[in-house]
């Protein structure tokens, strides 16, 4: 069976369907020279691998947002959710009547003691939630709730029989290619505040940011700096500054480059996870978020997105925009699977960090209820 992906780009009012035949690849310098739409997720392994869905068929689709019996519609609504992966015990359950200690399913104290012994500069905690599926709604109805409710981020929706379904809305960029030929982005995001009431009709430009907050942003920004400087690469610095992705904002820096899209498998190598997902040292870092996270990120804190593809024309240069997969569900039959995670400090607090993940899950859940 063929696999798909369809997604919009931020401040889009088009959206663009791709499908093909999926390629599994195990490493990401295996990227370069290829075209197609990537899933990569937090770790590569058997069971996780890198997907590049290769383009057999590019379609632009018309405007947003989309009307009953338009061929937008009849396009996408034909292919139903692909066969989910199977549940597998530990992969994430809901909090509520579960019999399990709290930090087993959100293990706070382990992290934040890796933190204070001087193990870790950041650790970035994630964890899973289970919101039960009891109405039947298409994938491709969630897909156009996001559209809606939230312009400022790329939204995707993928099935593959490796993957099953996943449903994204994404602030962040990992790399993207620049209307300037050669020239390519990538940006540090990190640091999150809630927007409350009033403070919902505005940008969040006005809110001060704490010493935490801009610490943890600072890591990621070094971070690539230092990444770049290492491969080589010149590079503009801009920011930080604060940006709103729903009803949160965050600090941002962009990082603008010259590079060559068809090698980005080696850029992504160097660059994937970064400390936003991931910590510092980013080694171990990941290492001691496999070994202590109960719950598997499979394709959560990956990437994904269009790489090296023309989207409108044949003839139109090829582009290249691949977003890190935040604010993610996994879509199964009977429950939608919410992942969510924030960085660690030694400073960091339970009920603080707790209440960001539940602020990130809200984006997920907004679509779910259709709020």
């Amino acid at each position: 069976m063929s696999s798909f992906a369809i997604f919009r780009l931020p401040h889009a009012n088009h959206c663009t369907l791709i499908e093909g035949e999926v390629q599994t690849l195990s490493s990401l310098t295996d990227l370069n020279g290829r075209q197609g739409f990537v899933i990569a997720p937090f770790v590569v392994t058997e069971e996780t691998p890198i997907l590049l869905i290769e383009q057999k068929r590019s379609t632009p689709l018309q405007t947003l947002p989309v009307r009953e019996g338009s061929r937008y519609i009849k396009v996408v609504s034909a292919r139903k959710v692909l066969s989910p992966l199977p549940y597998r015990e530990g992969t994430g359950e809901s909090l509520e009547g579960s019999e399990k200690s709290l930090d087993s399913l959100y293990p706070f104290s382990t992290f934040h003691s890796a933190l204070l012994a001087g193990h870790f500069q950041k650790l970035v905690l994630a964890r899973c939630a289970i919101e039960p599926n009891d109405v039947s709604v298409e994938p491709i109805t969630l897909f156009e709730r996001a559209c809606e409710h939230y312009p400022r981020m790329f939204i995707a929706l993928v099935s593959t029989p490796q993957s099953g379904t996943w449903l994204t809305a994404t602030p962040e960029v990992l790399l993207e290619s620049l209307p300037q030929p050669g020239l390519m982005r990538t940006i540090a995001l990190a640091g999150t505040m809630r927007l409350h009431d009033d403070e919902l009709d505005g940008e969040g430009l006005h809110l001060r940011w704490s010493t935490k907050n801009i610490q943890e942003q600072r890591y990621v920004a070094s971070y690539i700096a230092d990444t770049l400087k290492r491969l080589g690469i010149d590079y503009e610095e801009e920011g930080p500054r604060t940006v709103r992705a729903a009803n949160l904002v965050h600090l941002r820096s962009d990082f603008t480059f010259g590079y060559d899209s068809t090698h980005a498998g080696n850029l992504l190598e160097a660059l994937h996870p970064t400390p936003a997902v991931c910590g510092l040292p980013k080694k171990e870092a990941q290492a001691f978020i496999l070994q202590n996270e109960p719950t598997p990120r499979q394709y959560y804190s990956g990437f994904m997105g269009p790489l090296h593809l023309p989207l409108t024309t044949h003839h139109s240069p090829p582009v290249t925009h691949l977003y890190v997969s935040l604010r993610c569900m996994q879509i199964e039959d009977d429950c939608y699977r919410l992942y969510a995670g924030g960085g660690l400090l030694r400073d960091s607090t339970f009920d603080k960090e707790w209440q960001e993940t539940e602020a990130k899950m809200e984006t997920m859940r907004q679509i779910i209820n259709h709020q």
